[in-house]
């Protein structure tokens, strides 16, 4: 794609090419339909793992294609690999008829395949404006006022709203994924893949990004969105290839029955199990006024008494407090007022340590960031997790305590397998696997968070059956019927503050979701 000449005489970095080349952006006139892009008898492998296992599809122009799969199916592999970030081991990517080397992103933006990741791509501290001009052709100097006319108008088109002049790092997940989006159109991408899009953004964002789609794929673009949300992939996409530990197992025009969906991804069809009345025990965790600060967010005179099998839910816009209290009640943020104690014990002021040692565990969000150790072996976690203060590591031991760990909480690894080659469902099977079976007091951050029906039905029937050991749990989430299944208690936050404390039974998920806002239903 050659890059437009500026009246000027300069390489405009910032234009987009021309409309023959790239096709009109949203809201122009009507795009013909591009080429097929096809992928034939892809393999993959991570050691012993085969990632992808001969998977051959084709993706039509001009269609929203939903790829279906449990964690671990091998989904984000693939499109890794049709977005240059992974190479395959055997098996081409076909477009127009052209097969494609695609040894890095570039080689893939270059033949217009773009890939939106869970986790945006940006970089945090530099401005919108400078993330949208990041890999624009062209030479050393950069047209910013044309690139800010040009990020404007595609914003526009989507309804999208940027301040050019903001750090990156002050925009929701949400905002990230809307500039991530508008620069790969930009670059001149005409396949789009989102990986797991839906994950961690609002519900007035996640009615954006689908118009968007849509209106990119009526336009003429491909447009891949890859989940385990059923409903997501019903509501937005005409087709659906369903992906099973490495293979394509199936395909689905739609609307298809969910059953049929299901018994594709798993081998069978699901049923929900009824979570059993426990009877509640001891205090276990009391919060007396206590305030406390997390960066610019103040939450004062919080109360709180949580008993030995109880749970209790976090409810709240992202960044209205639900993380803070978790991380408070963990002690890795300070307490500044009042009193917080574990048992009959004062911890207040009392650093981490002592809250292990008192019997709380700690399960954060960013499984790779704060909860494991990325390049570390599933077996070399084990040793870590057990406290050892031997000079001398039994690799052995270690070994064989790593392969009781994967059989009990069914990790699809090999005690060699590193934590970042794991899927989501599995690296969170693995934290739990490493949390000491018996704790007081367990915090939880969006505990099924990009994890498919299977993996989060697991996860929560072991943490329903330590509640029934006696364990108290308080988890934050943002998903309103995980919430509601669950908890016996809510707190909803708003801004800092509990805004109302709710018995679930007794609550509708249009009330909690009216709250949610900072609204009570009428």
């Amino acid at each position: 794609m050659t890059p437009r000449k500026a009246e000027s005489g300069r390489i405009a970095q910032v234009l987009p090419a021309p409309q023959s080349e790239v096709g009109p952006v949203p809201g122009g006139g009507p795009a013909s339909s591009g080429p097929a892009l096809e992928i034939r008898g892809i393999h993959k492998w991570f050691g012993p793992v085969h990632a992808n296992d001969d998977v051959t599809l084709t993706i039509e122009a001009g269609t929203l294609h939903g790829v279906l799969g449990e964690n671990g199916a091998g989904k984000s592999t693939l499109m890794k690999i049709l977005s240059g970030y992974v190479s395959a081991d055997a098996g081409a990517v076909v477009l127009g008829g052209r097969q494609l080397a695609l040894a890095s992103p570039r080689d893939a933006v270059a033949a217009g395949i773009g890939m939106l990741h869970q986790d945006p791509l940006v970089f945090l501290p530099f401005s919108v404006l400078d993330n949208f001009l990041v890999g624009s052709p062209g030479r050393l100097r950069v047209d910013r006022s044309a690139g800010a006319r040009v990020l404007a108008d595609l914003a526009a088109r989507f309804g999208f709203d940027f301040d050019p002049d903001a750090p990156a790092r002050a925009l929701t997940v949400g905002e990230r994924q809307q500039l991530e989006i508008v620069r790969l159109l930009h670059l001149g991408v005409r396949i789009l893949i989102l990986d797991e899009p839906t994950t961690g953004i609002s519900a007035i964002q996640r009615v954006k990004l689908f118009d968007a789609l849509r209106s990119l794929a009526a336009e003429g673009m491909s447009v891949i969105f890859v989940s385990h949300k059923l409903d997501e992939v019903e509501e937005l996409c005409r087709r659906v290839s369903v992906l099973r530990r490495g293979r394509l197992v199936g395909e689905a025009a739609m609307p298809c029955p969910t059953d049929e969906l299901v018994e594709m991804m798993f081998g069978r069809v699901l049923t929900r199990a009824e979570r059993p009345r426990v009877e509640i025990g001891d205090q276990v965790l009391r919060l007396d006024d206590v305030t406390f600060r997390d960066r610019e967010l103040t939450m004062p005179d919080l109360s709180l008494t949580v008993h030995e099998g109880e749970v209790i839910g976090l409810a709240g816009l992202e960044g209205s407090g639900q993380r803070s209290l978790l991380r408070a009640c963990a002690g890795l943020l300070g307490v500044e007022e009042g009193r917080l104690s574990v048992g009959d014990e004062d911890l207040t002021g009392h650093p981490y340590r002592d809250f292990l040692d008192a019997g709380v565990h700690f399960l954060p969000a960013g499984r790779l960031e704060e909860g494991l150790v990325a390049g570390l072996s599933i077996s070399e976690h084990v040793v870590l997790a057990g406290g050892s203060k031997r000079f001398v590591v039994d690799w052995k031991a270690a070994r064989e305590e790593a392969d009781r760990r994967i059989e009990r909480f069914s990790i699809k690894g090999e005690p060699t397998s590193t934590a970042d080659s794991l899927s989501g469902g599995n690296q969170q099977r693995l934290l739990l696997a490493l949390a000491p079976q018996h704790v007081r007091l367990l915090l939880l951050e969006h505990p099924t968070r990009g994890l498919d029906v299977e993996s989060a039905a697991w996860v929560w029937s072991e943490l329903l059956g330590r509640r029934a050991a006696g364990t108290a749990i308080v988890f934050s989430s943002a998903d309103l019927d995980e919430l509601l299944r669950y908890s016996d208690r809510i707190l909803v936050f708003f801004a800092g503050r509990v805004l109302k404390a709710l018995e679930a039974r007794e609550t509708s998920s249009e009330e909690l979701g009216h709250l949610i806002g900072g609204m009570e239903l009428r």
